[in-house]
Parts: C-alpha cells; structure tokens; sequence
C-alpha cells in the first residue's frame, strides 16, 4: 500500500489482523443487541384504549292507566253513559262519571237496569251519585247476596242493593222514598242510619243511547 504522508497505517493493519472469532463474537453480540432492543420493543406493555362503561338500561314501567279515564263522562255536550244494548239483563250495571254543570265536579256514578220498567224507557233504569249526600263516604252497589247478608247484617236480602259502607245502611233500588216536599226518589233505606237515599241523576234514552242529563 502507499504511504500517505502524515496519515498512520497501523489502525488499518489491526483490522486487517482481527481475528476472525473476534470478528465473530463481536458480530454476534451486535445481532444480539439488536434482537434484544426488537424483543422489548416488542413487548412493550400498550396503553390500552378505555372502555366507555354503558350504564345499564333500567326499565321504567309505564303506569297504569287511571281506570276513571276509561269510564265514560257525561256532559252537556256527551251525555251518553251507555246503550240499550249494554243494559240488556236486569241488574246488569254501569260505572260513570257526570259533570255537575253548578260545581264543574265529575261525579262518580252509576247506572242500574232495573227488574221492572222498559229497557227502551228511562223507567226502566236508576242512575244516581256514588257520593253519600251527607259526609265524604262512597256508596257501593252489591250484587253479592251473600254478601248482603254477611257484611252488612240484612237478613231480608234478595236483589242487590246499594250500600254506604261507612254507616252499614243499605239501600233498596227497587222502592221510593217520599221526601219532603212530596218528592219521590228511588232507593228507599231498607236498613241503617242514613238520612235519605242516594243522590238520583236523570236519565233519557234515544234510540239505543242511555243519556244522563240532570243531577238531583
């Protein structure tokens, strides 16, 4: 090789005289630095994305409907309560409400088809006011004879009849009462303490249609 002036070449004549284990070794370890640095590159923990945590869907039941919603409401403008249809059997009855014109007040009520009377008449019926007139208690129509007889001590029961549960008076929707003034009213006391009959509620019927049209 020519010498360059100034510039050594004992450097180059070491490398030139490595042995070739040592150039062995050092490749080897050289490959090993590097597999080792790969591997825990590797294996280096991730960073695991979050997981949105879904709050649970909790069922909310829908309440139930208010059953008076479901009952038909008697008005000046919608009187209707019921048909002959409905009313066909004697007993048979229904539950309503009618709105007192004075008070605006929707007065729970109910209809009853009589043994006696024309279906296609008004006498035929006997709608009144489930408001006892006097106090905050509501009166209850029992068909239950036994029931009659058992809850309420009348002994004499053999029809339904129509109770105040808060006085035990029971109310006989076959017979009239005379109040004063010479008004006559359904649903004469057949037992107990109450002070008159249920409040009556007028009805007409057109055509097939019971109409409730005036409260007492």
């Amino acid at each position: 090789m020519p010498q360059i002036p100034g510039v050594s070449g004992a450097g180059s004549r070491r490398t030139a005289g490595m042995n070739p284990a040592v150039r062995l070794v050092v490749g080897l370890l050289v490959v090993l630095s590097i597999c080792f640095l790969g591997a825990r590159w590797l294996l280096r923990p991730k960073r695991e994305a979050p997981v949105a945590i879904v709050p649970p869907q909790l069922e909310v039941p829908s309440p139930a409907p208010d059953p008076s919603t479901l009952l038909p409401h008697a008005s000046d403008v919608e009187p209707g309560i019921a048909t002959v249809n409905d009313m066909a059997k004697a007993w048979s009855f229904k539950h309503f409400y009618f709105k007192n014109p004075t008070t605006g007040e929707n007065v729970p009520a109910l209809l009853v088809r009589l043994p006696t009377g024309s279906a296609a008449q008004s006498d035929g019926y006997w709608a009144l006011s489930l408001n006892a007139p006097f106090g905050n208690c509501k009166l209850e129509y029992v068909s239950d004879i036994a029931a009659l007889k058992k809850d309420y001590g009348f002994r004499a029961a053999k029809h339904p009849m129509v109770t105040n549960p808060c006085s035990q008076t029971v109310f006989d929707p076959t017979k009239q009462a005379n109040l004063p003034g010479n008004v006559w009213v359904r649903g004469a006391i057949a037992q107990g303490s109450d002070l008159r009959p249920p409040l009556g509620i007028e009805v007409k019927v057109e055509g097939k249609d019971i109409l409730a049209v005036q409260i007492e």
